[in-house]
């Protein structure tokens, strides 16, 4: 019986480019290079924005007070009102962007014609392309005038308010949420939808108790990255909410928030003192809502499961 011998490929030598392998080794160094730079901008943040309390030695107390002048004598570092005006805007906006989105990509995953879609999806990605001053500025000559001129009597006096900031970025995180929602709707295996209207379901009746449900950790991830990008946005909120470092009391009033206030004061301190210490605490607290967005999308996306087609 004659033994089949292997093909002489299987025994010739490896040469040094395979040995080498060269594709492993620069991803690996380009994901070493990621992670790192990731760390010395945590470390490089956080070490600056704890001075306030290392260096010059002010009381948590002055910090989370209300008051915030970085020009009086003596001056007040109170950062509790920039807190309270990032949340407030976060919170409104997505309140008004998020029916809207979910809406939107429900129509274009489940009810609209080709041809209908074929216009929507290009429309948001014509929004995701439009840059922030843009929004800023067609918010401060139409937004804030209309507000100002036909909303007077409901307290819209100067039209620079917590809510023209917040449909600011409501506007500017649609697109956001839209496009995360419809991919996750369109994940969902087709078998649910068939087997919903074999049972006699109507369309609506399989978008409101299956599809919603089975995307709801996903839609709800899409509300949260969205709001993310809310409270990373600076310039167009800057333009027309009003920057008065109040705590929010009211939709028709002016307020600020940490990015806008930190683009306002930057230009006016030195690295080293107080107040440009006040502004690294800032920008501290931001990345720590940041890092709690993202341990919520972490976990939102743990607890997903999308049965297999």
């Amino acid at each position: 019986m004659t033994a089949i011998s292997a093909p002489v490929s299987l025994h010739r030598a490896l040469t040094f480019r395979e040995r080498l392998d060269l594709p492993r080794r620069i991803t690996l160094v380009a994901a070493i290079v990621v992670v790192a730079f990731v760390g010395l901008l945590l470390l490089f943040v956080g070490w600056n924005g704890i001075q306030l309390f290392v260096d010059s030695h002010l009381p948590l107390s002055t910090i989370v007070s209300t008051e915030w002048s970085i020009t009086s004598t003596p001056p007040h570092y109170g950062i509790l009102p920039f807190i309270a005006g990032t949340l407030a805007v976060m919170i409104v906006a997505a309140i008004i962007s998020t029916p809207l989105s979910i809406g939107l990509a429900l129509f274009m995953a489940e009810i609209a014609p080709r041809w209908a879609r074929s216009i929507a999806q290009p429309a948001m990605e014509v929004f995701v392309g439009i840059p922030s001053v843009v929004y800023g500025w067609l918010g401060i000559t139409v937004l804030v005038p209309f507000l100002r001129t036909n909303l007077h009597g409901l307290g819209f006096t100067l039209g620079f308010s917590w809510f023209a900031g917040s449909l600011v970025l409501a506007i500017m995180i649609l697109p956001t949420i839209t496009s995360i929602s419809y991919d996750v709707l369109i994940s969902i295996p087709r078998e649910l939808r068939t087997g919903s209207l074999a049972l006699g379901s109507t369309r609506w009746q399989t978008i409101r108790h299956v599809l919603i449900p089975a995307g709801m950790s996903g839609m709800a991830t899409a509300v949260i990255l969205g709001m993310m990008r809310a409270a990373g946005e600076a310039l167009a909120v800057q333009m027309v909410i009003g920057n008065t470092p109040v705590v929010p009391t009211g939709l028709t009033r002016p307020l600020t928030t940490l990015t806008s206030q930190i683009t306002l004061d930057m230009g006016n301190t030195v690295a080293g003192e107080t107040a440009n210490q006040a502004l690294w605490t800032m920008g501290l607290i931001l990345l720590l809502i940041s890092f709690t967005f993202v341990l919520l999308v972490r976990r939102l996306a743990s607890r997903q499961r999308v049965p297999a087609p």
